[in-house]
């Protein structure tokens, strides 16, 4: 927190680990986020359990990380699952994913909170088709996306194509880029942020992109603090950063 207020982003995403720490106490969290002037942009809650016996359960979990978000200040549940692995999708498995995240969407929109689901190498939807087939599936008034810029590339997208597709159910973006296989610092990869932006121009995008750094392209060389500045100075130099003035 500290390390992202000093280079001047004004919000966060936290992952699951904040609820094992503030879950009984989110208005601890709440406070340390305004202290730092940091806005509580997402939670991502996990994975969703697509197993039919584990299913409720993890429904409910899910919900409790909303409750948690809700009450700490926060705005996005991010979810995602895994495609279970060796298994080959079936068009029922897209329903059934749709269906889970569509039920899971109504207990979140019900606390105020909206659900975005996380396009995600790995996940039933990790291609370009697959994230179609699972959005078709899910009810678009409480299932939104949380674009993911450099996932969406390594599974063989444009993200720009898909901003223009899915503007309306955009919420959230991860802004990352990636080089091969490696999710790396904005601007080093082969993302194309200049046609990212110019997508969101068009449909009017005023919504929160969180950086996002999987790891270090040399670790040797740069902290995760240095990682985030240098994404910094690439918004900075295509006139893309928002200081909030």
């Amino acid at each position: 927190m500290d390390d992202i207020a000093a280079l001047g982003y004004r919000g966060i995403q936290l992952r699951g680990s904040a609820f094992n720490t503030w879950g009984e106490f989110p208005e601890e969290l709440k406070t340390l986020l305004a202290d730092r002037k940091l806005e509580f942009v997402a939670l991502s809650s996990g994975n969703l359990a697509l197993d039919p016996a584990q299913a409720s359960q993890s429904l409910k979990e899910h919900y409790r990380h909303a409750r948690f978000l809700k009450d700490a200040g926060g705005r996005y549940l991010q979810i995602l699952e895994d495609r279970p692995r060796g298994h080959t999708p079936e068009p029922d498995d897209y329903v059934y994913v749709g269906r889970l995240l569509t039920e899971l969407g109504k207990r979140t929109a019900d606390l105020g909170v909206p659900l975005v689901y996380h396009n995600h190498i790995g996940a039933f939807g990790e291609k370009p088709d697959e994230l179609a087939r699972i959005l078709d599936a899910a009810d678009p008034r409480v299932v939104h996306l949380l674009l993911d810029t450099a996932h969406y590339k390594q599974a063989g997208g444009d993200p720009a194509a898909a901003i223009r597709r899915y503007g309306g159910r955009i919420r959230l973006l991860h802004l990352k880029d990636v080089d091969g296989s490696h999710f790396i610092e904005l601007g080093r990869g082969s993302v194309d942020f200049k046609a990212v932006f110019a997508a969101l121009d068009d449909i009017a995008f005023d919504g929160w992109g969180v950086v996002e750094v999987d790891d270090l392209a040399d670790p040797r060389a740069n902290t995760p603090k240095e990682s985030n500045a240098i994404g910094r100075r690439f918004l900075e130099s295509l006139g893309r950063w928002n200081d909030g003035s």
